[in-house]
């Protein structure tokens, strides 16, 4: 019998060993590039270079407001994180429909996604968000109160990061978890996550230290990868509004580019700061 339970705690020590090492392959998941050029995507697109503060040269798309000048920033500007899945590709059609709504729009795409180089990992995706919003404010000419953030699934840790930092006129959060042990811990109830994670994207602590940011917070309510208490927490946390869409999951079509998002975004544009 002792020899039984030595086996089985070596086994999980096995496990709890090669999710440690391998942990980073687990959280993200890229999709390779190349992508074909912003402009063959929409009309009007840029293909862009941002420079990040350790030297990478990460490419992203850059999408103007219809009728704005896309070398001013004469338009309510959205600086786009994406979650942890797939590339800029599968975030057209939001854009498009922001675009049209008089939104610009820059789909940043991190570090090893898409294409780029080097390997995700939360600071190096702090340093890819800081170097899409120099992008906006440095080259475009965005006003700060024209500048909107819009963080989805594990790009809620990566804008509220920067949101502290650098507070946007407002800022939208598709999924939010209260930080990234909380939610691991719902898939791996049997493991001590906490001390595991070598990344911790705290996006509850973060918006607690925002100060007259409007935030919505959008969810689904049949979400089974970001539990929707969570969300409703970061809505709380932020002292701002939540918008459930009833029956919708972590990737369904409603929750990447659907009606909700587009219309608290064009809400908060509204909002926005001159």
């Amino acid at each position: 019998m002792l020899i039984g339970v030595l086996v089985l705690m070596g086994v999980f020590g096995a496990v709890v060993g090669g999710m440690y090492a391998f942990q980073r392959s687990l959280i993200y998941l890229p999709s390779p590039g190349p992508l074909p050029s912003a402009a063959d995507v929409l009309p009007g697109g840029k293909d862009v270079t941002l420079r990040t503060a350790d030297g990478l040269d990460l490419t992203a798309w850059f999408f103007p407001a219809h009728g704005s000048d896309a070398k001013a920033g004469d338009a309510p500007a959205v600086l786009f994180a994406p979650g942890n899945g797939g590339n800029r590709g599968g975030r057209v059609e939001l854009a498009q429909s922001l675009t049209e709504s008089g939104l610009s729009v820059l789909l940043l795409e991190y570090r090893g996604y898409g294409g780029n180089p080097g390997s995700p990992d939360e600071s190096g995706l702090a340093l890819d968000v800081r170097a899409g919003h120099t992008y906006l404010v440095g080259e475009r000419g965005v006003r700060p109160g024209r500048l909107l953030y819009v963080g989805e699934s594990l790009g809620c840790g990566v804008i509220t990061e920067l949101a502290v930092e650098h507070p946007p006129a407002g800022m939208l959060l598709r999924s939010p978890f209260v930080d990234l042990a909380a939610t691991a811990q719902v898939h791996y109830p049997f493991l001590p996550v906490r001390a595991l994670l070598k990344d911790r994207y705290p996006v509850a602590e973060n918006v607690r230290r925002l100060r007259d940011v409007p935030v919505v917070v959008i969810y689904g309510s049949a979400d089974s990868i970001v539990p929707p208490e969570q969300s409703m927490q970061v809505a709380l946390a932020a002292g701002g509004s939540a918008v459930e869409v009833t029956g919708a999951d972590h990737n369904d079509r409603e929750l990447l580019d659907g009606d909700e998002i587009v219309t608290s975004m064009v809400d908060l544009a509204k909002q926005a700061r001159e």
